[in-house]
């Protein structure tokens, strides 16, 4: 099954990103990601109530009926029909969209040339084809690239390595389910905030390096304080979720249209690996018992370090291509040698009056 539902996800963020205007992104996000955790709510009921394994299956594979008709519907992404240049069919999902919001009279102004003249500069900077290579090419691409995989093997190999296990609390496995889902509602509640008000990429980093040092707090802990241990997991599982909650959007803003679909794939594919490896690395404690959560919290907090070097993108456009994201690099350089600059210049006129 999760070979034909993880695509899914790949599919779904790209194109909300790109249909969705900045201003109402996060918010936007943030409420599709709650849907992850209502569905989580409701399998620890729904597990609940059908025990039979095989029962169980068929009752969470029934709305996939639902969405293959319905996803039928839904609208390609305007932008990246235009940079490959099938500028047509974008005027006619424009105008779709449009109709929908009430905007007609908008829609059956726009004409092929008013979006060629919107977006010359990112068109003439478009190849016809791109590959997964283009992710490394050039300097700023290559480390967006190797600090998100960084990230997202990090957030599922550390989210898997704590769910892997839910028995081990003592306590019932259906509550706990219910426990660990519930303490995503708030946990995306503060990264949607934090995303809003100070940054995609401190929420990041700090999401993730505080799960670090919650998992490797627990290894200290006597085995008689489960109830706290318990706590301790159910707030690290929350930081992890906001940090997944956040990856989703920061990823799609931070690759361009021209390969944004490749570099989420990439990034998911990371994912992936990270879950593979968490339950092989679980089977280490039955010969040294807390190297497995050290290593899923000393992970976890070098992935919050490596989310530093990433670039901000709150309130910014999306980037149409490689050389608007290299660009937008040179210019933070710039503008952090300029304020070292500047201090530097303060200082020198403050030592002589002293």
């Amino acid at each position: 099954c999760r070979l034909y539902t993880a695509p899914q996800w790949h599919l779904l963020w790209p194109n909300a990103a790109e249909s969705i205007p900045t201003r109402i992104r996060t918010g936007v996000v943030t409420a599709m990601n709650y849907t992850y955790v209502f569905g989580q709510l409701m399998l620890a009921g729904l597990a609940f109530l059908i025990r039979d394994w095989r029962w169980l299956q068929f009752a969470v594979s029934l709305p996939y009926f639902v969405i293959f008709l319905y996803s039928w519907w839904l609208s390609e992404s305007a932008r990246w029909l235009i940079m490959i240049k099938e500028t047509e069919a974008a005027l006619k999902q424009l105008r779709r969209m449009a109709r929908i919001n009430g905007r007609r009279a908008e829609g059956e102004n726009l004409t092929t040339e008013i979006i060629k003249a919107k977006m010359e500069d990112e068109l003439s900077n478009a190849r016809d084809s791109h590959s997964i290579l283009d992710l490394f090419r050039t300097p700023g691409m290559c480390r967006i690239t190797c600090c998100l995989m960084i990230v997202w093997f990090s957030m599922s190999f550390s989210y898997y390595g704590l769910s892997i296990d839910l028995q081990g609390f003592g306590v019932d496995i259906y509550l706990i389910q219910v426990i660990f889902g519930a303490v995503d509602i708030p946990a995306k509640l503060i990264g949607y905030i934090f995303m809003s008000y100070i940054g995609r990429r401190f929420t990041q980093s700090f999401s993730l390096i505080m799960a670090g040092c919650i998992i490797v707090t627990n290894i200290f802990l006597p085995q008689d304080m489960q109830t706290v241990k318990m706590s301790l997991a159910a707030v690290g599982k929350g930081c992890l979720a906001a940090a997944f909650s956040c990856a989703f959007q920061y990823t799609a803003e931070l690759f361009p249209t021209v390969v944004r679909q490749t570099g989420l794939g990439l990034a998911c594919t990371m994912a992936r690996v990270g879950a593979i490896v968490a339950p092989i690395v679980r089977m280490i404690g039955d010969y040294v018992p807390f190297l497995p959560m050290a290593t899923y919290g000393g992970i976890a907090i070098v992935a919050g370090l490596a989310a530093c070097c990433l670039p901000e993108t709150r309130n910014m456009p999306l980037p149409d291509n490689i050389a608007e994201v290299e660009c937008r690099a040179k210019k933070l350089k710039k503008s952090e040698t300029e304020e070292i600059m500047l201090q530097e210049t303060q200082v020198s006129l403050v030592k002589p009056s002293v």
